[in-house]
């Protein structure tokens, strides 16, 4: 079999700056590489020397999609170096609404403009919705439900203002949060039909045998807290996440790859958190996972668009059952006095599982810092996949082969960084 060489100067549909090389000598799959060209962002180096309280509105600069994730994650750690003791049951029932709105958000917009038209042969939303207007007009209306979530409860939609180490600086009344349910209940029927449309999306028959990785709560799906459980045995706190985890640089790249310490890649994300947290989905949730033809686990990557429907239909499920309960917490935050210690926190971003951790002094001055998002977590894994599913499609011609890798790509949602949407594709045939 010939040597050949296919280049695809941009990706659309994904975030971040990146390019992907293949290569292949007598029809073997010999190398696969992410690489991730985007210069660093230095957000760890710049949060050194800064006051502990400021790490919400700084990190949340890191991401335009999912600010909270960030947000929260960090507020996790800050508030465990400072001993924050169980906050007010209302205080975290509204950061958990805040996240559900991230989540539907997050998940709408990689579910029907940046991942959908693969499926069905189209170049971007634009075109998809020339023959389904009625689709992508409702995935707009439910990005748009979560982000009003988001705006009552968080000051607005894009890097929240509201949030504190401690709580809120305000709490949102249940009349300002009336309207919202109204959006949240009409966003919710178009989620079912979601989940159905999704399900019946053709996907490629791949799987792949996943490490999976992701928080767990025994009481709910884990979103803004919980233990980092395995299919493989693991069941860590915060603070254990470095003793098992490494991260290493890799020329290619400017993101860092993780692996376990014995060197095994792992997978987090959507099909991670429903593979460990399946049964703590809603009653509809699961309904609906059922009748889309979803076992308790999917190892397939292209099906992941369906697991993000299903975790769109929790999300409003979700937001809806906890404003009912609400009642605004009184007051909306506790004071919280710095200690010089480490502190550790992780909570589930719409992409996986996101871990930091901070050293601060006495004063509240932050000396060390260390973000560690999903995307960099599954980069690697991402990899592996790729080798895989290029070796089983290699007969395929160029150009068919590209838009193949393409999809694969966008299957995981990496989100290599906010500001830009292009991933170069190249692959080397000799």
């Amino acid at each position: 079999m010939a040597d050949r060489e296919i280049i695809t100067e941009v990706l659309a549909r994904v975030e971040g700056e990146g390019a992907m090389d293949v290569r292949i000598r007598d029809g073997q799959v010999q190398d696969v590489q992410l690489r991730i060209y985007e210069p660093p962002r230095f957000f760890e180096a710049f949060l050194r020397g800064r006051r502990f309280t400021e790490v919400p509105d700084i990190t949340a600069r890191i991401c335009g999609i999912c600010p909270v994730a960030y947000q929260m994650s960090s507020i996790a750690a800050m508030e465990d170096v400072c001993g924050v003791g169980p906050l007010h049951e209302q205080i975290r029932a509204l950061r958990r609404m805040l996240y559900c709105g991230e989540w539907v958000e997050s998940h709408a917009l990689h579910v029907f403009m940046l991942h959908a038209p693969d499926f069905l042969g189209y170049s971007s939303a634009f075109e998809m919705a020339r023959d389904h207007p009625g689709v992508v007009e409702s995935a707009l209306q439910l990005k748009k439900a979560g982000n009003a979530l988001m705006r009552v409860i968080g000051g607005r939609e894009i890097h929240p203002i509201n949030v504190r180490v401690g709580g809120f600086y305000r709490a949102p009344t249940r009349a300002e949060l009336a309207p919202v349910v109204e959006e949240l209940k009409v966003a919710r029927e178009f989620a079912l039909e979601a989940v159905a449309f999704t399900a019946s999306l053709p996907t490629p028959d791949f799987e792949e045998d996943y490490v999976f990785l992701a928080l767990s709560d025994p009481d709910v799906y884990a979103i803004e807290g919980g233990r980092l459980v395995s299919n493989t045995g693991l069941d860590l706190a915060p603070s254990q996440y470095d003793e098992h985890v490494v991260e290493e640089h890799v020329e290619h790249s400017t993101a860092l790859h993780s692996r376990l310490r014995d060197g095994t890649r792992y997978l987090v994300g959507p099909l991670a958190r429903y593979a460990l947290n399946r049964e703590r989905l809603s009653p509809v949730a699961r309904e609906a996972a059922d009748a889309a033809g979803l076992q308790d686990v999917c190892r397939n990557p292209f099906r992941s668009i369906v697991v993000r429907a299903v975790e769109i239909l929790y999300a409003l499920d979700e937001a809806l059952r906890l404003i009912e309960a609400y009642e605004p917490p009184d007051p909306p935050g506790v004071e919280v006095l710095p200690h010089a210690g480490v502190g550790h926190g992780w909570t589930e971003a719409p992409r996986g599982m996101l871990w930091h951790r901070y050293e601060i002094d006495d004063d509240g001055t932050i000396l060390d810092a260390k973000i560690v998002p999903p995307t960099s977590q599954n980069q690697g894994r991402i990899e592996e996949s790729l080798h895989g599913f290029v070796q089983q499609h290699v007969e395929l011609d160029d150009d068919e082969l590209r838009l193949r890798c393409e999809q694969a790509v966008r299957s995981y949602d990496p989100c290599i960084s906010c500001a830009t949407h292009f991933l170069r594709l190249e692959i080397d045939r000799g």
